[in-house]
């Protein structure tokens, strides 16, 4: 049976992805209940608040990834 991972090269992009998608839908989720209250119309408008905020949040991600892990490198000794 093969292995049907992903080469290494593709982690920060699948971490990006994959980290940019749960914090937008939840933030997206707590900003559009807290605007609209819980009801039908926050509802259908969460969706499209998650997706754009993901537009912006995945491409930001994969910029300050790297540059986060060099910080907390410098700032954290290695296990």
């Amino acid at each position: 049976m093969s292995d049907r991972r992903l080469p290494a090269r593709y982690l920060l992009p699948v971490t990006g992805f994959i980290l940019s998608g749960i914090m937008t839908v939840i933030i997206s989720g707590i900003s559009t209940v807290m605007a609209l209250g819980f009801s039908r119309m926050a509802l259908g408008a969460w969706p499209i608040a998650w997706i754009s905020s993901w537009i912006i949040a995945f491409p930001t991600v994969l910029v300050v990834l790297p540059i986060v892990r060099r910080l907390v490198a410098r700032i954290v000794a290695p296990a």
